[in-house]
This record gives C-alpha cells, structure tokens and sequence, in this order.
C-alpha cells in the first residue's frame, strides 16, 4: 500500500512539473519538428527518483516525503550543477564561435546557404558537431532549409548557438546580404561570453561547492531524524503534519531554487526570448 502511494506521489509529481514545463514553452513558428529525445540523463534521475521515493515510503509511510524525496532527487543534480557541465557549456560556447567564423568564410565559395552548411558539417567543432551533422543529414534528405533550422534551434543548447541559427532562419526566408558581417558579430559575441564565462568560473565554483555542502548537511539531518529519532518527528504522521512538511519542503526547495540561481548569475546572459 505504501508503495502505490509513493507511486501516486511521484506521479503527481511528475505531472506538476511537466504543466510547469509546459507554461515556460516560448512561442515557435508553427513548423514541424522532431519530437524531443529524452536522454540517458533523464532516465537515469527518473529511476533515481522512483527509487528514493519508493524508499522514503517505506520507511516513513509519508506520501508527501516520498513526493518531496522524488522531487529533490530528480530536481537537485541539475539545480546545483556540476563543473563538468560548466566546462561542457563552455566548449559549446566556443564551437558556436568557431562554427560561425567557419560559415562566414565559405559563404562566398559555396552555391548558397545550404551548400554552405553541408560543406562546415564534417569540419564542424566537436561539441556541436552532432547537431551540425542532423541539419546537414536532413538537407541531403529534402527538408526545406528553414524547417531544418528550426529542428536546429530546438536542439542546440546554448544562446549564442541559437542567436546564429536565428540568422541562418532569417537569411534563409528573406536572402538577406549581411549574413556575413551578421556571423562576424555573433561570433565575437560568443568568444566574449566565453571569456567571460572563463573570468566568472572560480567564483561560480566557490558558490557550488557552498551550497553542495548545505543541502548534504540538510539531507543528512533529516535522515539522521527519520532513522535515530522518529519520536521527534512523530506529529508528521497525521493529516496536518504532512501538510506542515509540505510547507516545509516548499520552503527548502525556494532555498535550493535561489542557491542555484545564485551559481547561474552572468551565465544566462544574452540568452533568446
């Protein structure tokens, strides 16, 4: 019993998250793209998360634990970062760049945009490498050059990427004459954010590192409650003390939301509407 209500739980869970998902959706044009892939990631924090909310059902028999259980563990990997990743975005920053520059110097040799890209393809930079590839592999097949830069968009995982792609989409519907000087200027302005992102890192990482340390110490508080002191925490079994903790486990998770907002200041800058 306790297990299908932790199951109920994160599903309510997951359900919330996805209409959250769903209202930050920004407009696109109205063209066919390619459903979006779940990655290895995802799945991996999704079983993660079952499994922690599986367990703290278990031993609590607390529906919103388990809830809040699932959640954090989905939730918290991504929000405190990992300097893995920062380096990743960084590298994408300057494959963007690189990308660019790449473009510009073939447009003038190539028959057209497309030729353009399908020639940068097997010479793009690594990190974006992939993404380049699919847009070159979809040209070959036939997809109009505009619905192809859309998918693009959708998939490219950094502003500046997508700010280029942008100009690719409006140099492809309106023949626009300064795509060049256009890709010359988005691709300083990726050099300069990655630059920046390189003065800013050491500070970033000081803040991770922080605020790592205080959610270990917060969960390791709370499980050396749940398994040495249950009696302290015995007014959570009724109706009103599972509502308490959820007002709790709101106020947490405002408190790790603003933390890892904290260690994304000046990373998010320039990114599209």
């Amino acid at each position: 019993m306790v297990a299908v209500v932790a199951m109920l739980g994160v599903g309510f869970a997951a359900g919330l998250l996805a209409v959250a998902a769903g209202l930050r959706r920004t407009h696109t044009p109205a063209l066919p793209r390619r459903l979006p892939r779940v990655s290895r990631d995802q799945l991996l924090r999704a079983g993660i998360a079952v499994g922690c909310a599986a367990a703290v059902g278990a031993v609590t028999r607390w529906p919103v634990g388990a809830v809040l259980a699932a959640v954090a563990a989905y939730a918290l990997p991504v929000a405190l970062g990992s300097d893995r990743r920062h380096k990743h975005a960084l590298a994408r920053t300057e494959a963007v760049a690189s990308w660019a520059e790449m473009l510009r110097d073939n447009l003038s040799a190539a028959a057209g945009l497309e030729q353009t890209i399908i020639a940068t393809a097997p010479l793009a930079p690594a990190p974006i490498r992939g993404e380049v590839a699919d847009l070159a592999a979809s040209l070959r097949l036939g997809t109009r050059l505009p619905v192809a830069l859309v998918e693009l968009r959708a998939r490219i995982d950094d502003p500046t990427g997508r700010l280029v792609v942008r100009a690719l989409l409006q140099a492809a519907q309106r023949q626009s004459r300064q795509l060049s000087g256009l890709l010359s200027e988005l691709a300083g302005r990726a050099r300069a954010r990655a630059n920046l992102r390189l003065r800013i890192a050491p500070g970033h990482a000081r803040i991770r590192t922080n605020s790592r340390i205080i959610v270990a110490f917060t969960l390791a508080m709370a499980c050396g409650l749940v398994l040495l002191n249950r009696p302290f925490l015995a007014p959570y079994e009724t109706v009103t003390g599972q509502l308490v903790l959820l007002v709790v486990g709101l106020v947490f998770a405002a408190g790790f939301t603003g933390i890892a907002r904290l260690a994304r200041v000046g990373l998010d800058t320039g990114r599209p509407r």
